[in-house]
C-alpha cells in the first residue's frame, strides 16, 4: 500500500495575502514592496499549501531579478535604515 501524501492546507491569511500579492504583481519593486515580498516569503516558506501564492512569490523574485538571498539582504538594509511600515495603523504583529 502506497503512503498517502499530506493534504495541502489553507493558510488562515491566504485571502489578505492574495490581495497583497495581486498588488505586488502590478507594481514595481520599491522598499515597501520588497519588504512585503520578504515577509510573505518567510510566512509561506515550508507551508504545506497555498501553492498559488508560493508560485507568485517565485514569479515576483524572477520579475524583479532577485534571488531570495538578495531579497533578504536588501530588506535587512531597508529595515535598518527606515521604517517602511510606519504608515500602518494596525499595531498587531503580522509575522504569523
Amino acid at each position: 500500500m502506497a503512503p498517502t501524501e499530506p493534504k495541502d492546507q489553507q493558510h488562515p491569511l491566504w485571502r489578505s495575502d492574495r490581495q497583497i500579492i495581486d498588488r505586488l504583481l502590478q507594481e514595481a519593486a520599491n522598499d515597501l514592496n520588497l519588504a512585503e515580498l520578504a515577509r510573505l516569503r518567510i510566512r509561506y516558506q515550508g507551508f504545506p499549501g497555498a501553492r498559488d501564492i508560493q508560485a507568485d512569490l517565485d514569479r515576483l523574485l524572477e520579475r524583479w531579478q532577485l534571488t531570495e538571498a538578495d531579497l533578504f539582504s536588501q530588506t535587512r538594509q531597508i529595515h535598518a535604515t527606515s521604517q517602511v511600515y510606519r504608515q500602518r495603523t494596525n499595531q498587531r504583529e503580522d509575522w504569523v
